[in-house]
């Protein structure tokens, strides 16, 4: 049997979470070649996403791959995944989902500001008026600012380690980051976590997407071992949320789903204008077929469609 062609990113996160998943590969007896690819994201690295294409930057040159067998099958962080999947491509699966929650990470002397509290919503709470947040991300600004209208959001984009830098430097006084990539790597940093029933984080964040060429039986058979069936179906209906508002991967929407033992799902879902003063959000509970498609468009029904309309005249000029 020919070896397992994993393409990747070549960041240091990407390639650690590939090689997590390559080495559940391997223990299931399959040969495994890692392939790392350079992304168009990767190389734009210092301009915000929302301005040159949004997430699926990330995946572009690997699905290209794909196409031209040069690889297999390609791992993606879900969240950069945008919520329509070209045609000629599957999901084959989604790994188990790591803590899917964002972090609050302080400049080490701010810590005295917030007593040392752990919990990432006190600390939010507690720093001083004008504070400096860094993040890439819309939908991370809008919550920060509709908890702190005074805190100023600071655009950074990067690796972990160039954000991680930047907050040394002293560029910011505090970064939002996903928890599930500073666990990965395993840093030695003090993060304090966002609860994900507050702070609801990006559709599928903490799960890893494999993605691979439609009708391919062969490759999706083999890698059916990387599936886990709760983290699919919690995904399955953040991201039909995603795709019922018609909406990218980098406007301030937001999605979070818990699977209960007889497999119903609850999302929780919302929608927010950049500067975070207008929030649409939503709580449902049932199949999770359907419950995505039915919450984004109760949020339509409420007016989500002219938030992310007026968004993306922002984003053009």
């Amino acid at each position: 049997m020919s070896p397992l062609r994993v393409g990747t990113r070549g960041s240091a996160l990407a390639l650690t979470q590939s090689k997590q998943l390559v080495a559940q590969l391997e223990a299931a007896g399959n040969e495994v070649e890692l392939v790392v690819i350079r992304t168009s994201g990767d190389r734009l690295a210092q301009v915000p996403l929302a301005r040159i294409g949004g997430k699926g930057l990330f995946i572009k040159e690997l699905e290209e791959s794909l196409v031209r067998k040069e690889i297999d099958l390609a791992v993606h962080s879900l969240k950069d995944v945008p919520a329509e999947i070209p045609s000629g491509f599957t999901l084959a699966a989604v790994s188990e989902r790591a803590d899917e929650r964002d972090v609050l990470i302080l400049r080490e002397d701010a810590d005295a500001g917030t007593r040392g509290t752990l919990d990432g919503d006190a600390a939010l709470l507690e720093l001083p008026e004008g504070a400096r947040i860094g993040t890439g991300s819309l939908r991370r600004g809008s919550q920060i600012s509709a908890r702190r209208a005074d805190l100023e959001i600071v655009g950074i984009r990067g690796n972990v380690d160039t954000r991680l830098e930047k907050l040394r430097r002293g560029e910011v006084d505090a970064i939002v980051l996903a928890a599930a990539g500073i666990a990965r790597l395993g840093l030695a940093v003090r993060t304090r976590p966002l609860a994900a029933s507050g702070f609801l984080p990006s559709p599928g964040q903490g799960a890893l997407a494999i993605e691979c060429r439609a009708g391919d039986a062969a490759t999706a058979s083999r890698i059916s071992v990387l599936d886990h069936t709760d983290t699919a179906r919690a995904c399955f209906a953040e991201r039909a949320f995603l795709q019922a508002l018609g909406a990218t991967c980098v406007v301030p929407v937001a999605a979070h789903a818990l699977v209960g033992p007889d497999g119903a799902v609850t999302l929780d879902g919302l929608v927010a204008s950049i500067d975070g003063r207008t929030i649409l959000r939503e709580q449902i509970e049932g199949d999770p077929l359907v419950v995505g498609q039915e919450l984004g468009h109760r949020l339509l029904d409420r007016g989500a469609r002219e938030i992310l309309d007026e968004i993306e005249r922002q984003i053009e000029h």
